[in-house]
């Protein structure tokens, strides 16, 4: 897995290979510990220059190897012979360095990079800290504020920017090796002590402790809840005020605390979760991820509202072609500079050119004539779309790809409206559509495997997780999203207020808590869609409340507050106060205390004290079962697909795995009998009542969410 040759007379080439990405799995750094011992006992060797296979230097440790037995010899004394060498050691880095690959690159005495080279030390995005110097090394090397960032979020950072902080000391556009080799070649002979990252302090940094506290306090804020985080500030912290030796033994006991946490557990689930979704057969028994996607080269966009406008922009900055259709004219002139704006800003944070040539703008829907495919962005609404599916039908060529935006609405409706019911896939982009990497792709029971595949291939060429979901109303997320929003709704009738809600659900690790995140969306969005269902009936302010709506129980709060002119962020009042129209900072507002007061009064309920353990059970088991019942009817190919879904879509924390991943770490059986629980004391609420598959899984002794394929294997696909 480590290759020794010779170059250049005197140059011992150590070349790393495992493909594809060359990881440091136990038969890697058995080879890179066999080479070096070889290199350096080799008299006729002056230097040595470590790279790797196919133009990818190391993209860090193997996770499949990870587990309390792991097999090989260590990193960690691996990477200090390499620093120790006495003769000069040179990284050729290619392709990326990343985590234990970059820790590998900091060991050796220099490090050449190819500019197109990305590097990190992404470890705390697994849950775990760079366990193999990285934390040691990276502060005394390029400094304690540009470590604390880089460790604490895992972000990837240009060959450039690693120059310009001096994590590298040369940026090469040529062959890598080749320089690296000359580089090793003029350095031969030359003292090493000073290249030995390990013998340095760190960079002097006045008020240390004002620093870490404020670091410390940042973390806190922006990953509620993770551990890794903190604990990778911890371990900077001892490389600042510890000698070299010490601050290891620091960082190889906060490592060891994180391995075996269930966070890691939970984000080293998610990553693989997220590399293994969408591959589900079709109801034909045809599977669309081996049937051949299309090309699709020019697409349009109609409907430039919000979504339509980040859509167009996720496509354009994908290098896609774009029609851009709004016949309103005024809409069409705000989305042109909405969509020049949003580019220009891109095109600055990447440095790259605006792709503002790939969009032509038109208020003629006939422009989409020639496309390959149109993603219908209209507003949420069945007869409006059934009737823009009728023209599309009409107006493109054979075989365009007709995919609709909708985020809940019954996809066959408006495949029923066109020629090919089979070209037409559902496309649910989250908001903002140019940001977030969620991409749910709908299939109804006409759709090809052909056009699943080319929409999914789409969405990857925009940068999305593509999930495969369903034909059912609200496809995963927003279905699982009902009865979440129902149970806050229920907690406020019972007494709870929305800060407890939604204190409860952030303390969590949501980044919002559901009464925010309706205010942020907008609640009038939710009371359309009720209206539309025939559930919102005016209430006034005298009568008597209906909470029976087609025999289960229905609140009416979110219709009440709507009434009033109440929508969120939007017009400066919703369930919290926000001092102006488009206001951020939400504050508590006694009206929504009177309101609920005259609401349990009117309704003759007595509020009772509720506790933050309740609001989550309640909430987070009925998603879950939710979640349950759509794996029990063949609408979700997998757990992982959900957990996906849920963690890109809806702001899941990362370091819970998932609803489904979570479900299985509180224990399938706990989840079971709270929702017993809750479902004899409220037995109007159905979606607090124990889905089939739940009772299947517990009665199965609860195994692990990557087993319950045994069972939902046996569900019958009824799409």
């Amino acid at each position: 897995m480590a290759q020794l040759s010779y170059v250049s007379g005197s140059v011992g080439l150590i070349t790393l290979q495992n493909p594809p990405v060359n990881v440091l799995s136990a038969a890697t750094r058995q080879g890179i510990m066999e080479s070096m011992k070889k290199a350096l006992n080799d008299p006729k060797v002056k230097s040595v220059v470590i790279c790797g296979q196919n133009g990818v230097f190391c993209a860090g440790a193997d996770i499949k190897e990870f587990g309390p037995n792991i097999s090989g010899p260590s990193i960690v004394p691996l990477i200090y012979d390499i620093e120790v060498a006495n003769k000069p050691v040179v990284a050729a880095i290619e392709g990326s360095a990343l985590g234990g690959g970059l820790e590998l690159a900091l060991t050796c005495h220099y490090r050449i990079a190819h500019s197109k080279t990305r590097l990190g030390l992404p470890e705390v995005t697994l849950g775990l800290l760079p366990g193999a110097g990285g934390t040691q090394l990276l502060p005394r090397l390029i400094g304690i504020p540009a470590s604390l960032e880089l460790i604490t979020t895992g972000r990837h950072i240009t060959a450039a920017e690693a120059l310009q902080l001096g994590l590298v000391d040369h940026v090469t556009q040529s062959d890598t090796v080749d320089s690296a080799v000359k580089f090793a070649l003029s350095v031969e002979g030359e003292p090493l002590d000073s290249r030995r990252i390990s013998k340095r302090p760190c960079p002097h940094l006045p008020d240390l402790d004002a620093v870490f506290e404020a670091v410390m306090q940042k973390v806190r804020q922006k990953f509620y809840g993770a551990i890794a985080p903190i604990a990778c500030v911890q371990a900077v912290r001892a490389a600042a005020t510890l000698p070299f030796s010490e601050g290891m033994k620091r960082e190889q006991q906060l490592m060891s605390t994180l391995f075996t946490s269930g966070q890691a557990r939970a984000l080293q689930y998610s990553f693989f979760a997220q590399r293994a979704v969408g591959r589900w057969s079709m109801p034909s028994g045809a599977s669309w991820n081996t049937s051949k996607a299309r090309p699709v080269h020019r697409a349009a966009v109609l409907g430039l509202g919000t979504m339509g406008r980040g859509i167009t922009v996720a496509l354009a900055q994908a290098g896609v072609s774009v029609v851009a259709v709004e016949i309103q004219e005024k809409q069409l002139n705000e989305a042109r500079e909405h969509v020049y704006a949003t580019l220009e800003r891109g095109a600055q944070q990447s440095g790259v050119s605006p792709s503002c040539a790939n969009i032509t703008y038109s208020h003629d829907i006939q422009a989409v004539a020639d496309v390959d495919l149109v993603i219908e962005a209209v507003l949420e609404d069945l007869s409006l779309k059934e009737k823009v599916f009728q023209q599309l039908s009409a107006i493109c060529k054979p075989g365009t790809l007709l995919c609709s935006n909708t985020s809940s609405l019954d996809l066959n409706c408006l495949a029923s409206q066109t020629k090919n019911p089979e070209l037409v896939v559902g496309m649910h982009f989250f908001a903002p559509a140019h940001v977030m990497k969620l991409l749910e792709v709908v299939y109804g029971s006409k759709s090809s495997p052909e056009a699943v595949a080319t929409a999914m291939q789409l969405g990857k060429k925009m940068g999305k997780i593509s999930v495969a979901v369903g034909n059912c109303r609200g496809f995963v997320g927003n279905r699982m999203l009902k009865p979440y929003i129902e149970q806050s709704y229920f907690l406020l009738e019972e007494g709870a207020t929305p800060e407890l809600v939604d204190k409860a659900l952030e303390e969590f690790g949501f980044p919002m808590g559901v009464f925010r995140m309706s205010d942020l969306s907008g609640l009038d969005v939710g009371w359309r869609v009720r209206k539309e269902d025939g559930l919102a009936e005016p209430v006034g302010t005298s009568g008597q409340i209906t909470r029976l709506r087609g025999g289960r129980r229905y609140s009416p709060l979110g219709d009440i507050l709507c009434e009033h002119g109440r929508f969120g962020q939007k017009t400066g009042l919703g369930w919290y106060q926000y001092g102006r129209p488009g206001g951020r900072v939400a504050k508590s507002d006694p009206w929504v205390f009177n309101l609920l007061e005259e609401y349990r009064a009117r309704l003759g309920l007595t509020a009772r004290p509720i506790d933050q353990q309740e609001v989550l059970e309640r909430c987070l088991y009925s998603l879950i079962n939710e979640g349950l019942c759509i794996l029990e009817e063949g609408f979700a190919s997998s757990p992982e697909d959900i957990d996906v879904i849920y963690v890109f879509g809806y702001g899941w924390p990362k370091h819970r795995g998932g609803p489904m991943f979570y479900a299985s770490m509180v224990g399938l059986a706990t989840v079971l009998e709270r929702l017993d629980h809750y479902y004899r004391s409220n037995p109007d609420v159905p979606s607090l009542k124990p889905c089939k598959l739940l009772r299947q899984l517990v009665a199965s002794g609860s195994p692990p969410v990557h087993k319950w394929k045994e069972i939902t294997k046996k569900i019958q696909n009824r799409l």
